[in-house]
């Protein structure tokens, strides 16, 4: 009898612990700020991506359905993304074509991003969520580095589902903004 009573507070204790663990484990997702809610759906991001872009007003030197190639990757033991862009089929050589960087981190309870761009400069944005969750869009902060080629001013990325994705990017030219939007399919 003492040892059913001492088996039965066993499993009482175990089964109090798993309960205890687990409300502790719901209640620090809930606790998670906006801000790193909007970077872990980000993270899933993380892989090889392609797709058209579509310029407005249409470029001359990328101009619509030009086929991008996005790769994300998580570094930083989880505490960054790295975004790199190129066109798809150029030769992977920095120093003659496009392929700027973009870094995604946490800044306290915000989350950020630096473009290293093309142009020569390092523009800012923070991000804000959208109420269903499913898109993070970064507005401009500042930005380091010389502006006399433009600067990356804005981004939006909206997750359709695990192997589909939007980016929508706004370029400034002076006082005029180029849109680029990729719609990207993960790579198989």
């Amino acid at each position: 009898m003492k040892s059913l009573r001492r088996m039965l507070s066993v499993v009482a204790l175990m089964s109090l612990s798993v309960t205890v663990w687990g409300v502790a484990f719901a209640q620090s997702e809930a606790q998670k700020s906006d801000a790193q809610k909007s970077f872990d759906k980000l993270k899933t991001l993380a892989g090889t991506w392609e797709g058209p872009a579509t310029l407005t007003p249409p470029q001359t030197e990328m101009g619509d359905g030009t086929r991008m190639h996005i790769s994300l990757r998580v570094t930083s033991r989880g505490n960054a993304l790295v975004h790199e862009m190129n066109e798809a089929g150029k030769p992977d050589d920095p120093a003659k074509y496009d392929h700027p960087l973009t870094m995604f981190y946490l800044d306290g309870d915000k989350l950020l991003l630096t473009h290293y761009c093309d142009a020569g400069n390092r523009p800012r944005m923070a991000a804000k969520v959208s109420p269903d969750g499913k898109t993070v869009e970064f507005d401009f902060v500042d930005v380091a580095g010389g502006t006399q080629y433009g600067h990356m001013h804005h981004a939006m990325f909206t997750v359709i589902d695990e192997n589909h994705h939007t980016e929508d990017w706004t370029y400034m030219m002076g006082d005029k903004p180029v849109h680029a939007h990729f719609d990207l399919q993960r790579a198989k």
